[in-house]
């Protein structure tokens, strides 16, 4: 049995145009750092034309964002649950967030946009610049039930319903709206409490979106930031990609004290292909006569920041692996890990149904394989990938835990398998994390060292459970469905399994 997991790809290494160069100087029209999930096809190009339609003509690498960021799967859901654009300021991102919004009114019938922006102004801002947009395409102005410039309340209504809705962001704001997609414009300002406060609008959404846009951290204020660069350079060296995350970054790898005198791996300050680097609109917008006063006038540290893209990013406690280590979970990987007949799936979501995962359990050299066999944002997919998965593989059973949030598609999945499905009670759950955690002290279980999986770990903490312990997340936006569908799948194996009357699997 082959792993059940697709090969995600990572785009390649962009080329800059170097300032010698006969033909006209421009930045890297591809960003350094990247990582994209694989995509059937991409609305990108109807978001470009629709721009260009109100007046507004991206970028070649604003272009490149929104194709690869607004890739779709075969059943037409976003491939990236969570797009980043990490890229130095006045480059011109806001085109990028307008192209998005403007698609999400008049093409996709995106019921709710939220833009939120640190400050109010920002926010505001953007209103007016999307407004004129709109007004000055008739097409598109026709269809607009009313413009609403109520402080606070500012917005866009179609006559369809549709509203686009500018808000600051606070501890509060955003509760009571389930948008579509969420504007999370300033990112190198978000923290916890604004993302506990938007991420649940997302929860009753069938195919969300949220596009994170800002300029390199700041420190302690780039929480969340910080969180998504570090599972795109996670994912980047493992050779893979991000299951649900799109990350673009702009930025210079400058060189250190300890460089030599020839060094040629990272990047030098004072120079303009550093600029081309981490400034995809110099020769757009931007050019390199106005940076070098830039780099004249500004603090070594400002300039590396601002123009540059070097930011300063905090650690997070979702990445501190309280209860397994990471160098415990890290050790039991291989790549040669598969599971044998018998096998048992589990599934599980999160609470905000935001996100669901499945997972496969067998026998392996004497021990336990454990793997992601699927993890997707949405709960639409599962049950036809379930059937896929169970008239391929003929598992011993299928464990979905009736207390948790995946328990409201037991029914479902029992009708549509023709199995009973395993409900594991409160105790059972418990044992279940006893015996996962107890497989990963004692080296008897083996894993791909899957992404979503390493990311749950990371992100978990242990909730009491009568006098044992269960599984919990420590923040809201960390997704631990991988790791719970692969505690559940290993339980499986020696759960009590009503017998079935299907012929025996011969393989």
């Amino acid at each position: 049995m082959t792993s059940l997991l697709s090969e995600p790809s990572v785009a390649p290494p962009p080329e800059s145009t170097p300032p010698e160069s006969d033909g006209p100087v421009v930045g890297w029209q591809q960003p350094p750092i990247e990582t994209v999930p694989p995509c059937a096809t991409s609305a990108g190009q109807e978001a470009i034309d629709l721009a260009a339609r109100a007046g507004l003509h991206l970028d070649p690498w604003q272009q490149h964002v929104l194709r690869r960021g607004m890739g779709e799967d075969a059943d037409g859901s976003w491939s990236a649950f969570e797009v980043c654009v990490n890229v130095p300021r006045q480059n011109g991102k806001g085109g990028i967030i307008e192209a998005r919004e403007l698609w999400g009114l008049f093409i996709g019938g995106e019921q709710l946009i939220l833009h939120s922006a640190h400050e109010f102004k920002t926010a505001k801002s953007a209103f007016k610049r999307i407004e004129r947009l709109i007004r000055g395409c008739p097409d598109l102005h026709k269809r607009v039930k009313a413009y609403r410039y109520t402080v606070g309340e500012e917005s866009i209504e179609l006559h369809t319903g549709q509203t686009l809705r500018f808000i600051a962001r606070s501890k509060g704001s955003g509760r009571g709206f389930t948008g579509d997609c969420n504007i999370l414009d300033e990112d190198m300002i978000l923290g916890d409490d604004a993302m506990d406060a938007l991420m649940p609008t997302m929860a009753a959404v069938e195919n969300p979106q949220v596009w994170y846009l800002g300029s390199a951290g700041i420190g302690a204020l780039s929480v969340q930031l910080g969180r998504l660069r570090r599972r795109a350079l996670a994912a980047i060296e493992a050779g893979a990609a991000d299951p649900s995350l799109a990350y673009f970054e702009w930025s210079c790898d400058l060189h250190v004290d300890e460089c030599p005198a020839d060094c040629t791996a990272h990047d030098d300050a004072g120079s303009d292909e550093a600029v081309l680097k981490a400034n995809p609109a110099v020769g757009y917008r931007l050019t390199l006569d106005k940076v070098a006063n830039e780099r004249r006038t500004l603090s070594r540290d400002g300039y590396a920041r601002e123009r540059l893209g070097v930011g300063d990013y905090p650690s997070d406690t979702a990445d501190t692996w309280q209860v397994i280590g990471e160098d415990a979970w890290r050790a039991l990987a291989a790549a040669e890990s598969q599971p044998s007949d018998p096998v048992a799936f589990a599934i599980d979501m999160t609470p905000e149904r935001s996100h669901a995962a499945i997972g496969v359990a067998g026998e392996w050299r004497g021990g336990t394989h454990v793997e992601v066999v699927d993890h997707r944002p949405g709960t639409g997919w599962i049950l036809d990938r379930a059937a896929e998965l169970h008239e391929k593989w003929k598992p011993r059973c299928w464990v979905v835990d009736g207390a948790g949030p995946a328990g409201s598609l037991i029914s479902d999945l029992e009708e549509r398998l023709g199995v009973t499905v395993v409900q594991p009670k409160g105790r059972e759950v418990a044992a279940a994390c006893g015996q996962f955690y107890d497989a990963v002290t004692e080296q008897t279980l083996s894993h791909l060292d899957q992404a979503p999986l390493a990311a749950a770990l990371a992100g978990a903490q242990k909730r009491p459970l009568g006098d044992a312990w269960a599984w919990a997340r420590r923040i809201v936006s960390v997704d631990i469905s991988p790791l719970v569908a692969g505690t559940l799948a290993k339980w499986g194996l020696g759960a009590e399994v009503e017998e079935s009357e299907e012929a025996p699997n011969l393989w």
